[in-house]
């Protein structure tokens, strides 16, 4: 039986690990592996203490810190939550079941999914979901981006300087971005931007050769010849293991409140598994610190 189970690697995980270490609280920390959406971030220039950081670089200052506490961890997923009849919780994965008397959802977000043909045959033969993992790979060639968020602006950035063209494909003429990225992106000369276009498909022999658009307003449709498609239209919430247990939003993602509660006495939640109105590094880690004391202190008055 551990004093807190924490689910989920990234920086509220992580975070969460070295505070619950430094209470001395007996804990355990499930995750398929480190960094979570850290690890897709090439350029990172608002974390305190770091004037400019690579997401992979700042991953490994966490995990050397909780490495540092020699924190118990797991590399299991985890597909089951169970509260039981003496409000302690029952964690499972695959192979193990774990039980402990707090629990901290950490768990974060997945990329969606654009859900057109040739999407999912042609995953990892042309069809990405991270430029900073997978851009090296599209060397020289013709690629697209699709969306038209912070992510999706800041991948077509990066790419066009190993790319010839990238054409960044957008639903909307605003981009959901950050100003500063969005100038950056637009006096990169080799970025053609198709705003008001959507997917229609994507599509080659072995490998992707061609993505067809089509004009939202006109509803005629044209095929773009990329060599590669970047998939960056948001992320959706890592909650199914809780869905129907623990209280979420319309987004699938955990209510909690300004103590990182949910609705459930001994469970908390952390970072961009939250309902939190803003998804920041910075907030992740602070939430994950914040969840962790609020453990501890349940753990201390509970009878």
């Amino acid at each position: 039986m551990y004093d807190l189970i924490i689910v989920g690697g990234g920086p509220a995980g992580l975070t969460a690990a070295v505070y619950a270490a430094r209470k001395k609280m007996n804990l355990l920390l499930l995750t398929k592996e480190f960094g979570g959406q850290l690890m897709w971030t090439k350029e990172i220039e608002n974390y305190m203490g770091y004037q400019f950081i690579s997401g992979p670089e700042l991953i490994s200052k966490f995990e050397e810190q909780v490495r540092r506490f020699a924190v118990e961890t797991k590399y299991e997923e985890v597909n089951g939550f169970i509260v039981k009849e003496d409000s302690t919780f029952l964690i499972k994965t695959q192979d193990h079941e774990y039980e402990s008397k707090t629990v901290i959802v950490a768990t974060g977000k997945r990329p969606k999914r654009l859900g057109v043909p040739g999407e999912i045959e042609f995953t990892g033969q042309g069809v990405s979901y991270c430029a900073t993992c997978d851009g090296p790979l599209y060397a020289d060639k013709v690629v697209a981006v699709v969306g038209g968020g912070n992510s999706a602006v800041q991948a077509a950035l990066e790419l066009s300087s190993i790319s010839p063209t990238v054409y960044l494909v957008a639903r909307d003429d605003q981009y959901v971005a950050d100003p500063i990225i969005v100038d950056k992106m637009k006096a990169a000369s080799n970025i053609v931007e198709l705003a008001g276009y959507e997917s229609e498909g994507i599509f080659g022999d072995e490998v992707v050769e061609k993505i067809t658009i089509r004009n939202i307003a006109t509803k005629q449709t044209k095929d773009l010849a990329v060599g590669g498609v970047f998939i960056e239209v948001g992320l959706e919430p890592n909650s199914e293991f809780v869905e129907n247990i623990i209280v979420m939003n319309q987004k699938k993602e955990l209510v909690v409140d300004c103590r990182s509660k949910t609705n459930i006495p001994g469970v908390y939640a952390a970072g961009d598994i939250t309902d939190g109105p803003d998804k920041q590094i910075v907030i992740a880690a602070g939430d994950g610190a914040k969840s962790a004391l609020m453990a501890y202190d349940y753990l201390l008055h509970r009878k």
